[in-house]
């Protein structure tokens, strides 16, 4: 029992780095309405009024949207 638990743990201490490595960088899209999403909270922006600013930065051009 107790080699089973030590190889267990071995498993899970190699694998974690593989899992770490499957994680990929955000798109541009992603990066794009992660700013417009930060800047419509700074603006404390809600319902319709929140929308419309979402859907304009996004068809913005640029990497930061409305700025």
């Amino acid at each position: 029992m107790k080699k089973l638990l030590i190889a267990l743990c071995l498993a899970v201490g190699f694998a974690s780095p593989a899992f770490a490595a499957d994680e990929k960088a955000p798109t541009a899209q992603q990066s794009k309405m992660g700013a417009c999403n930060k800047e419509a909270g700074e603006k404390a922006l809600k319902g319709d009024e929140r929308k419309k600013f979402m859907s304009a930065c996004l068809k913005a051009k640029g990497p930061g949207g409305m700025k």
